[in-house]
């Protein structure tokens, strides 16, 4: 779905915003009727006819859009098949903890589960609609339909010839200039030459896109600033388990960090504190089952509090919405 605005007036000559587009690998039978991303209103559209009339799905990829896709089909009493191509769901971003509580979370809703399974092909009939799927290890999968969720890329194809710089996105200095004179890129379609502090090169969630726009606004009403987006975050849910995470939080530590890890099995809540050796600087928390206040994490881990002090006023981050269950987590 191309999103690309032209704005012209007060020295801006451009914006673009082009958004991202899902991932397909060269599956064949990627393109038969029934086969479906997550990605814009027409495939939720398609999504709402489609499942009218299936029984069995089957969603590829371990994200945040593959298992809410399975939630949908689940609603709708349609059997679903996981198929994640990783030992653990989604380990290449939790610590093997967290990512093994969501691996319990996903099979006690009757989701079937495939971890170290890969999609080999998908196979119609003479209509070209989808009937099965043949995993890498040749195993048939009956279904009427599959979900590709394996991500997204940038959508940059429409710029090639333009002279605008382009590598995986539209590349972009600090201020959000791409090379081109007045000429701004925003959205999923950006990439940083230089990242903040703590940021990825890419990042495609939906704070950091009204982050760039308000930035780029800024410069045209007549100040030039810098994007700051701030420490990382993001939140999802996994099924009903709310999730969390702020800072830095990597799937192994790094050789300068050390890690905490909380568990409550009868609460079923978690909670991660990863910190630097050498001063024991808070860099990023990740919570499950937990409700957290964003400015209380966020303000602990740029202020470089330490872990010690976290540990002693853990109360004070606790988000205490109507008929929530508070717990003490002064006790972990």
């Amino acid at each position: 779905m191309t999103k690309h605005v032209v704005i012209i007036g007060n020295g801006i000559s451009g914006i673009t915003a082009a958004g991202s587009r899902p991932n397909k690998f060269g599956w064949p039978g990627q393109d038969m009727k029934g086969v479906h991303g997550m990605y814009s209103k027409q495939d939720l559209d398609m999504l709402e006819e489609r499942t009218s009339f299936i029984k069995h799905g089957v969603v590829v990829g371990g994200g945040l859009i593959g298992i809410e896709l399975a939630e949908m089909l689940l609603s709708r009493k349609i059997n679903v098949t996981f198929l994640v191509r990783e030992e653990s769901f989604w380990n290449r971003i939790l610590p093997s903890e967290e990512s093994e509580m969501i691996n319990r979370i996903i099979r006690s809703h009757n989701i079937d589960l495939r971890l170290n399974t890969e999609l080999g092909e998908i196979i119609g009939n003479n209509d070209g609609e989808v009937t099965s799927v043949i995993t890498k290890d040749d195993e048939k999968i009956e279904c009427q339909f599959v979900g590709l969720t394996v991500g997204v890329s940038p959508n940059i194809e429409f710029l090639t010839g333009s002279g605008i710089e382009t590598d995986r996105g539209v590349l972009v200095n600090n201020f959000l200039e791409t090379n081109a004179p007045d000429v701004y890129a925003i959205g999923d379609c950006v990439q940083h030459k230089t990242p903040p502090t703590g940021r990825r090169n890419l990042e495609q969630v939906w704070y950091t896109g009204r982050i760039m726009g308000e930035t780029v606004a800024e410069t045209i009403a007549g100040t030039r600033i810098q994007y700051r987006p701030g420490n990382w975050f993001n939140s999802a849910k996994f099924f009903d388990l709310e999730y969390q995470t702020y800072g830095i939080v990597n799937a192994v530590p790094g050789d300068d960090e050390d890690t905490l890890f909380f568990k409550d099995k009868k609460k079923g809540y978690a909670l991660r504190l990863n910190f630097l050796k050498h001063n024991r600087q808070l860099k990023g928390v990740n919570s499950l089952g937990l409700r957290l206040r964003h400015d209380v994490i966020d303000r602990w881990i740029t202020e470089n509090v330490t872990v010690d002090a976290v540990l002693n006023n853990l109360n004070m981050a606790l988000f205490d919405p109507e008929l929530y269950s508070r717990p003490n987590l002064q006790n972990l």
